[in-house]
């Protein structure tokens, strides 16, 4: 979809024709621009669910190091005196990254409820828009062009995303949407907000919900390709659909990134870069890429391992509200085992594949039975605890490995 900016405030032809001091430092909105927008905010996701379960950082280190490397970036962008794409995209991933994080945060850790997070979020991106307006008398993403203003874009950006995150959990939660359902229904949501332009709705207002909606969007598609089979997903792994995602992403910056001249201004044309069926074609290969990718991919697990699909696809129908948890209560068995006969360093090095496994399955349970999730997870958090202490003791470490089989049992 091509969402055109609002017209109102300078061009970016006529602040160079000004002398201005600052040029644009934004993209022109184009189909590139929501594809690349999409695939940053599964990145987004996909990599920092990496980097805190695979690699093993976990979500406090993990948000440290993104708030670190965002403001970094942050200050590259704003020291830049003109829109340079790979500064800027790099930004939006950390924004993304952080913005999930930060919700993640108060729902997960703090355990504040998804309404009033998506509540106090709305509030946040409101009062940030009725500042920027107050400031500025515009909200137009064609007039970012000062410090100020672009102080208040990226402050919308991160809320936004940080609104995005709760209200697209809180839908899945709710409403019980699978990853395919959810992507499909936040796709035609974003569509029918560029539409809605062409009854009067507001250009800013229509942007600003569209790059909203691009957050659950872009975490359904993530999750639809990460999660395993028997939760619904295909079952690609964070890993490659980093990977995957990551290259589209490089190849359509890379092309933004020739197409701008020195001073931010587009080389070859006024328009879409270049025409707009040639940003649609441009856009089109980068989704086709990944779904022909995605497919190969699937197909070749599938083909290499059919009995085990099959079998995740019986059990899901024949256990509890969760589905299928044998493959946690095989894990939380090892753990019991060990505490039993006083190997708490064993029960701590294999808990560490439960904390793993159950992190990385997350997107595909919680929406299933969010209670249930949450009564296990916080077992799962006792047991981690337990076996992580200073000085871990076997008879606490055991009643919470043994409350955690009898949990896993009764589901």
């Amino acid at each position: 979809m091509s969402m055109a900016y609002p017209v109102e405030g300078p061009t970016r032809q006529g602040l160079l024709s000004q002398g201005n001091s600052r040029w644009m430092k934004v993209p022109v909105i184009t189909a590139t621009f929501w594809i690349i927008k999409i695939l940053s905010t599964t990145v987004g996701e996909t990599f920092a669910d990496y980097l805190a379960v695979n690699v093993g950082l976990g979500s406090i280190v993990t948000t440290g190091m993104m708030v670190f490397l965002l403001a970094v970036a942050l200050v590259i962008q704003f020291r830049t005196r003109q829109y340079t794409p790979w500064i800027y995209w790099l930004t939006v991933v950390l924004v993304s990254i952080v913005g999930t994080q930060i919700t993640d945060f108060f729902t997960d850790t703090l355990g504040v409820s998804l309404y009033v997070s998506t509540a106090v979020f709305s509030v946040l991106l409101i009062v940030v828009f009725t500042a920027w307006y107050l400031q500025e008398r515009t909200l137009a993403i064609t007039s970012i062009d000062t410090f100020r203003r672009e102080a208040f874009y990226w402050a919308a950006i991160l809320t936004a995303f940080a609104l995005g995150t709760a209200a697209g959990d809180l839908a899945t939660e709710a409403l019980g949407l699978g990853f395919m359902w959810g992507s499909v229904i936040f796709a035609v949501l974003i569509i029918l907000s560029g539409l809605a332009t062409r009854i009067g709705v507001s250009t800013v207002a229509a942007f600003w919900i569209a790059y909203v909606l691009t957050r659950p969007l872009g975490a359904s598609i993530g999750d639809l390709l990460t999660q395993d089979r028997s939760y619904g997903g295909m079952g690609l792994g964070a890993q490659a659909t980093s990977i995957l995602f990551l290259v589209v992403i490089i190849v359509l910056v890379i092309r933004e990134q020739l197409l701008v001249n020195r001073h931010g201004v587009l080389v070859k044309g006024q328009k879409a870069h270049g025409g707009k069926v040639r940003d649609l074609l441009w856009a089109g290969a980068g989704a086709l890429a990944i779904i022909i990718a995605a497919g190969s991919i699937t197909a070749v697990q599938v083909a290499h391992a059919p009995a085990n699909a099959a079998n995740a696809s019986s059990s899901k129908a024949s256990h509890g509200p969760l589905g299928d948890l044998s493959s946690f209560a095989q894990i939380n068995d090892d753990v019991t085992a060990k505490v039993k006969a006083g190997d708490l360093a064993g029960g701590k090095t294999r808990v560490k594949d439960l904390e793993t496994a159950w992190d990385s399955a997350e997107a595909g349970l919680k929406p299933r039975s969010p209670s249930d999730w949450g009564t296990l997870d916080k077992a799962i958090d006792e047991e981690l605890t337990a076996l992580r202490a200073n000085n871990p003791d076997q008879a606490s470490s055991l009643k919470a490995a043994q409350h955690l089989q009898s949990l896993l049992a009764s589901l």
